[in-house]
């Protein structure tokens, strides 16, 4: 499935750092089931409170955008964070004894407080590219791995659930919804052609930092510090 133009673009100028993200030992262990069970529920935890500051920094979109329509997508997009991919952490977590309480009160690793402040910052300093530069790699990068997975994925993986979530036509929905944002919100500001321009390329150096802290966000499942 295809997330739209820029997104393809910005994948590729990335380069390695991409499939560092998408094919990352955590994403592995999750498709063949070998992931533990302790480093999966670390990473839920923090992701948790990641998509906290997720959804403000999508909030942060509707006041950089310049159109209602541009709007009404970071909205959708901030509804499907909280409505769709917290109550997935809600539900495993509690069937493991973290209540939501826990949830809220647990304390934000390093990776996550790079991550999330990286983002939020891209849209505080930057404009509305800036911040969908930051943003598009967890929201399309989960895309593509869920998409991945639910055909590679041991049949008997025990992180079926997730993997579902992400590949799941409520969030692919969503990505496809995104791609389309970010193409038109470019288009609008740079032109048709703005692979020429200056400003391409400081787009696809946020993409490429905020991939680099996925890389290192996966880390968190495997007790690994910052790279």
């Amino acid at each position: 499935m295809s997330y739209g133009r820029c997104f393809t673009a910005w994948r590729a100028a990335a380069g390695s750092h991409w499939d560092d993200y998408v094919r990352h030992r955590f994403v592995q262990g999750m498709a063949d089931g070998t992931l533990p069970r302790a480093g999966f529920l670390n990473y839920l935890v923090q992701d948790y409170r990641f998509l906290i500051h997720f959804s403000r920094a999508w909030g942060l979109g509707i006041v950089k955008a310049d159109t209602l329509e541009e709007m009404r997508a970071c909205a959708a997009t901030v509804d499907a964070l909280i409505n769709l991919e917290m109550p997935l952490h809600v539900r495993i977590c509690g069937a493991e004894g973290i209540t939501p309480a826990a949830l809220e009160a647990a304390e934000e690793a390093p990776q996550n407080l790079a991550y999330t402040r990286y983002v939020l910052e891209s849209g505080y300093s930057g404009d509305f590219l800036d911040l969908l530069a930051a943003l598009a790699p967890c929201v399309l990068g989960y895309g593509e791995i869920g998409a991945r997975l639910a055909q590679e994925a041991a049949p008997d993986t025990p992180y079926r659930e997730w993997i579902d979530t992400y590949a799941g036509a409520n969030f692919q929905r969503a990505c496809v919804e995104a791609g389309a944002l970010i193409d038109r919100a470019v288009a609008a500001r740079l032109g048709d052609a703005p692979e020429a321009l200056p400003r391409w390329q400081a787009l696809e150096r946020r993409f490429a930092t905020a991939t680099r802290l996925e890389v290192a966000f996966w880390g968190l499942g495997l007790g690994l510090g910052l790279a």
